[in-house]
């Protein structure tokens, strides 16, 4: 017999450390509030599953299936650094603060005159 399911997306194997974001499935299909959000994977097992610890929460899940789990990737959380409008007014406002940090250290270190070393005697 032929398993006619269809997946919602290609299998992924996640890899310790990354955050992914997390449906509970029993709490979605029971219809209660706060089903989703997001995991860091604390370890993964071989046949598939994982361990994972909410982020907002630190509350442990055991044996999470994969196929309730979507990667969040780095790039996602980084693109208001990447596509941040400098040049305009207003730019700062819409950076959070440790954005525009970091973009201001970043052109700090970029406009400096490298230093010579101390002449010897």
């Amino acid at each position: 017999m032929r398993d006619n399911a269809q997946k919602t997306t290609p299998a992924i194997k996640f890899q310790r450390g990354q955050f992914v974001l997390y449906r509970d499935p029993e709490m979605f299909w029971t219809g209660q509030a706060g089903h989703t959000f997001v995991c860091r994977v604390q370890r993964t097992w071989p046949g598939g599953t994982y361990d994972l610890v909410g982020v907002a929460t630190g509350r442990f899940i055991y044996d999470a299936s994969g196929d309730y789990m979507r990667l969040l990737p780095p790039v996602d959380a980084m693109r208001d650094i990447d596509t941040a409008p400098l040049n305009t007014d207003g730019a700062v406002d819409d950076m959070t603060a440790a954005a525009f940090a970091w973009v201001a250290q970043q052109h700090a270190t970029a406009n400096q005159r490298p230093e010579l070393p101390a002449p010897r005697d």
